[in-house]
């Protein structure tokens, strides 16, 4: 029998979720996760957020809610209200119709979203990512047509910080009109931000060589627990007058992983073009996936434009940053009192749930193979997958990994 499938080559496995399933196949009774990007309790378990219990209490018991489709663009209160939180409610930008959202799903659908428009519509070819940089923005935006995918300098290895000269340099050396995916907080993989002050420099570099910003904004007040804040650059690239597009993700922030609640901000210079712009989205929605779903999306837009539930949820950031932002602190200060070689400042220099350790792939090797610690290969560990039961363990595994491969050690100096 013939068939038309032979010969097609087994695709690469998806890091993040490879080590997953490894954790949970792993009998161990030590065995820790550090790998998944999700929060955890201090008791390691998911958290459906409390105000997120209500709603759905709220939204079942009410007869007028049905399972009809949704428009194309989405639930327009939800968009209406993301795009809010994030631009500032009392934002002249969108008081003056020069930003609009649509709803995506979640924040990769954005992307895709933002990437196939970029490039069939604006006829933009390539593309630049973050040096690391979040694993699927390269495939996202190749999918949707780019090109070239190309890297400007982020992280330095050598201090374990921001590397702003050389970040600077390669985004001057970027053509006219090529696309720059920006991390509006809480860097991924690596938790380091530019300062106010470097954000002006890089929004200097944007608007003399002509580049096309994008933010992807993944973590909106669960990075700082301040969602004003973590919303600064955008806000400032606003203000400035740069044109660009924003990518939004509740899953982080509302703990709606599975929901896929997503916004795509467009933020334009000339309104008398937005019926257009708008039109051509609609039309990519509608060749890609139709329209979006309604469940989470219903649920943020309750929440955010009732006064009440709004404050509960921001009292949600707060819990879930302060356990993430003690957790670096307790890894930081046992990794010091064991003497663990190395300067390990950046662990609390770093903001939001990932870590980027400075461990190299064969200390991670070692700490998987021998202690059953699962991180990703690059030294990126999720802080919400310590606890005070698990964070000494932990701590003497690294100490004892260092110790055996020395040599690849980074001095970081931060």
């Amino acid at each position: 029998m013939n068939t038309r499938f032979r010969g097609i080559k087994l695709g690469p496995s998806i890091e993040v979720f490879a080590i997953h399933k490894a954790f949970l196949e792993d009998t161990h009774e030590k065995k820790v996760n550090l790998s998944i990007g999700a929060y955890r309790t201090p008791e390691l378990k998911p958290w459906v957020l409390p105000v997120i219990r209500k709603v759905e209490k709220s939204l079942a018991a009410d007869d007028l809610q049905n399972h009809e489709y949704l428009p194309v663009l989405g639930l327009d209160a939800f968009s209406q209200a993301a795009t809010r939180l994030l631009l500032g409610t009392d934002s002249p930008i969108i008081a003056q119709g020069h930003a609009f959202g649509i709803q995506t799903l979640s924040g990769t659908g954005a992307l895709r979203v933002a990437a196939e428009f970029l490039n069939r519509i604006l006829h933009y070819d390539i593309f630049y990512y973050s040096k690391p940089t979040w694993e699927n923005h390269k495939l996202v935006f190749l999918n949707g047509g780019f090109k070239r995918a190309c890297e400007y300098r982020y992280w330095n290895p050598e201090t374990c910080s921001l590397h702003i000269e050389g970040m600077l340099k390669d985004l001057r050396d970027a053509p006219k009109n090529a696309v720059i995916i920006f991390h509006t907080c809480a860097h991924n993989p690596t938790g380091c931000d530019p300062t106010p002050e470097q954000w002006e420099k890089i929004a200097d570099v944007v608007e003399e060589n002509c580049l096309f910003p994008v933010f992807d904004t993944a973590y909106q007040g669960f990075a700082s627990g301040n969602i004003d804040k973590d919303a600064y650059v955008v806000r400032r690239f606003a203000e400035r007058g740069i044109e660009f597009m924003c990518t939004q993700s509740f899953s982080k922030n509302f703990g709606l992983y599975n929901e896929r609640v997503g916004n795509l901000i467009v933020v334009m210079s000339d309104t008398k073009e937005l019926a257009q712009v708008k039109s051509q989205l609609t039309l990519i929605v509608r060749g890609m996936y139709s329209n979006p779903p309604n469940h989470g999306a219903r649920l943020v837009a309750t929440i955010l434009q009732n006064p009440d539930l709004f404050k509960q949820w921001k009292s949600h950031m707060i819990t879930m940053s302060t356990r993430i932002k003690e957790m670096r602190i307790c890894l930081y200060e046992k990794l010091v009192q064991k003497g663990t070689p190395g300067t390990w400042d950046h662990i609390t220099k770093q903001i939001g749930m990932f870590c980027y350790t400075g461990l190299t792939e064969r200390q991670v090797e070692c700490l998987i193979n021998n202690y059953h610690i699962y991180m990703l290969r690059s030294g990126r560990i999720n802080i919400c997958g310590l606890n005070e039961n698990n964070v000494d363990y932990v701590v003497n595994a690294i100490y004892e990994t260092i110790l055996l491969y020395p040599q690849n050690q980074q001095s970081c100096t931060c």
